[in-house]
This record gives structure tokens, sequence and C-alpha cells, in this order.
């Protein structure tokens, strides 16, 4: 009888142990399947007010008449992270357009993008079951492709980085700032410029197809790591975004795509690839790209001669202004001159080859008329008057052969330096 109820209690004992053992792994799937469930929200929130704050979302709405611009520079959020920046932080966090995407303006707003994504995940999480899982997976998908057709296409038609212009050939490496340094670098490679965008563009032909979307994730993410370490060596504006795209990329790695409407999929990829070619065909072609026009007496010319009112003496001796070594023309509407300490003296300029006159300008009212002659096609005399002085320069034209990174080649047996 004792025998049978210590095996009763122990019966008992075993499964009330069973249960409390089966509750508590219960309750740590409970609060796995929580938390990666506010994950997911966050990320949802997160990279839906980020791409609409950025160029991501104008990606995926581009047109051959023009895409939505990024909202973050616009009312409302402008207006918030001007607020945020001034009474949070206690810093002008105003937006200055320009080049790069990591001023303070642009950390304040993803500062409060990230904390609302943080509350907003905390509320929706508690509301109801995720309906929105599969559409978001498709918009970082195509979110992520577009911004690698971009990037891509600009480095396959290279009009992201342009070779050097005629200015930066006769100025010194060390006054390069290192983004300018990076420009140069990729702008001067145009193989290794194209073979960088074909990777790019390789990872969203791959993205935008379900079945390879991990595979082009992958490459995107090498991508987007050799183009974030770039951003941060070189300090290139863009290391925020760079960083997110990182960030989605690793995403897409980790969730599987959902492989419905694959050919809608495909179509609507293909016809992104068409925008951002379309985009760069045009920009090619534009005034600053690389296929302008060349001014009526491009080349960089040194200056042999230099007289003001009649008084020739070494450059070194003149006012600073007119420490002349160089004219440049490379742009039709610009041009430079380079001084004795190698910095750049900037004109807006006017030729008329029929007269045979050039006039500089700057600003609204200032004016310097010259005429000028072409003795032979590497010689070049100008004769007018600036800021009231008379002044006449004789000019010989510099052969771009002469610069070893225009014409340096590829060699399989390279002798040493």
């Amino acid at each position: 009888m004792m025998r049978a109820l210590l095996m009763t209690r122990s019966w008992a004992t075993t499964r009330e142990g069973a249960a409390t053992a089966s509750s508590a792994t219960q309750t740590n799937a409970n609060r796995l399947f929580m938390a990666r469930e506010y994950a997911f929200r966050f990320c949802f929130v997160y990279f839906a007010l980020w791409s609409a704050a950025t160029q991501v979302l104008g990606g995926l709405t581009m047109t051959p008449f023009g895409t939505l611009p990024a909202l973050g520079p616009h009312w409302p959020m402008r207006g918030i992270t001007e607020w945020i920046g001034t009474h949070l932080f206690g810093v002008a966090a105003t937006f200055v357009p320009g080049n790069s995407a990591d001023t303070l303006f642009y950390w304040v707003q993803t500062f409060w993008i990230f904390c609302v994504a943080l509350v907003a995940a905390a509320i929706w999480v508690r509301l109801k079951p995720d309906t929105a899982g599969r559409t978001f997976k498709i918009f970082l998908r195509f979110a992520l492709a577009a911004q690698m057709f971009y990037f891509g296409m600009a480095k396959i038609i290279p009009t992201q980085f342009v070779p050097p212009a005629l200015t930066t050939l006769v100025q010194p490496i060390g006054n390069a700032p290192l983004s300018t340094l990076l420009w140069i670098f990729m702008g001067a490679s145009l193989p290794y410029q194209i073979f960088t965008g074909l990777a790019e563009v390789l990872a969203g032909l791959l993205l935008i197809w379900p079945r390879t979307a991990t595979i082009g994730a992958l490459i995107a993410l090498v991508d987007m790591i050799q183009v974030f370490a770039l951003n941060m060596a070189y300090d290139v504006g863009l290391k925020q975004i760079s960083f997110h795209f990182i960030v989605m990329a690793l995403l897409l790695v980790a969730w599987r795509p959902e492989p419905r409407r694959w050919r809608a999929q495909i179509a609507v990829g293909l016809y992104l690839l068409a925008m951002f070619t379309l985009l760069q065909v045009r920009q090619w072609h534009a005034p600053e790209g690389p296929a302008h026009p060349r001014s009526a007496l491009y080349g960089i010319w040194d200056i042999e001669e230099l007289s003001i009112d009649g008084d020739v003496h070494p450059a070194v001796l003149n006012d600073y202004d007119r420490r002349w070594r160089r004219a440049i023309f490379d742009f039709p509407g610009r041009m430079a001159f380079q001084r004795t300490d190698d910095s750049l003296a900037r004109y807006d300029v006017s030729i008329d080859e029929g007269e045979r006159r050039l006039t500089l300008m700057k600003g609204a009212t200032w004016k310097a008329p010259f005429t000028f002659e072409r003795p032979a096609d590497d010689q070049l005399i100008l004769n007018g008057t600036m800021d009231g002085h008379a002044i006449r320069m004789r000019l010989s034209l510099v052969g771009l052969d002469a610069f070893p990174l225009l014409n340096s080649r590829f060699r399989w047996v390279r002798p040493p330096d």
C-alpha cells in the first residue's frame, strides 16, 4: 500500500515537473516570438520612414519625367528635425543643400526616426498579428535593388566618377582632400569603375527574382561593405546611406523571399533598371557630364610671357590676382588661371570664335574683355583689359600626353619603377 502511494506521488511529481518545464519552454518560445515580431515591426517602421526621408523612395518611383524627391529636407520632416536639434540637443541642425548626407541635420533626423520606430513597433506588436510582412520584404528587396541599379549604372555609364578635369591634372596631389582623391582614383580607372558597377547591377538583377534574391543580397552586402569602407576611409558624405544598405542586405539574407508573382516582380525590376539607365545616359550628355562640349580654346596653356601695362617681369612680382602661370579652358562657359602657388582663379567665360573675342566674367557686373589670336594650333595670344590694366599674354599649349595619369596603360609584364 505504501509502495503504491509512493509511486503515485512520484508519478505526480514527474508529471508536474514536466508540465513546469513545458510551460517554461512555451514561455521562452513566446518571448522569442514576441521579440522577433517586435524586431520585424521596428525594421518595417524604421526603413519606411528612412526611405521616405532619403533618396530610396524616389528610387522606387522613377519615371522618364522625374521622381519623388527625398522628403527629409521638406515639411514636415524638416521641421521635426530642426526642432529636435534645437530643443533636445541644443544644436542648429538646419538643412543646407549639398553633396553630404552626413551633416548634423541628417544625424538628428536618423535619431528621431529611430525613436519613432521603437515606440511604433511596441504599439503595433500588441495590436494585431503581422499583416504586412510579405509586402515589407518585397519593398525592402526592391528598395535595395533600385539603389544597386542607381549606383551601378552611374559607374557602367561613368557619370559618378568622371575622368579628371584639366584643372585636376595641374594641381598637386597634396592639395586634394581625401574625397577628391577618391573621385580622381575612380575616374582615372575606367575598367575598375565599370567592374564595380557591374557587380552592383548584378546584385540588383538577382534581387528582383525571388529565387535568386538571397544570392543578390549577399553580393549587395559585399558591394556595400566595400563602398562603406571607402566612404569611411576617404571621408565621403555617404557613410549613413551605405551603412543602411548593409543592414538592408543583411535583413534580406536572413529573410526568405516570397516566390509569388515573380513575373510581375521581374517586370518591375527591369523597368527600374531601364529608368536608371536612362537617367545616366541623360547625365552623360548633360552640360556637366563627361560628354560635355569642349571649350573653343580647350587645353592647358602655359603662359610664356605676361605683360601688365606694358611691363614684362616674372609672374611672382605681379599682384596676387595676376600671378598666373597657366590658363585652362575645359568647359565652354568657364576657365581658370593657375597661379604660381598652384591655386586657381576661376572665371565664367564667353568665347566668340568668329570675332576672335573672349570675355571673362564674375558676378553680374564684372567683366574683362579680350581679343585672341591663334598663330598656330599650339599658340595663343590674348590682349585685353582687366581692372583697368592693359594685359597681353603669349601662351603655348601643353600636350596631354605629358600627364602619366591619362596615359598609363595595362601591362602583363611590368618593368620596375
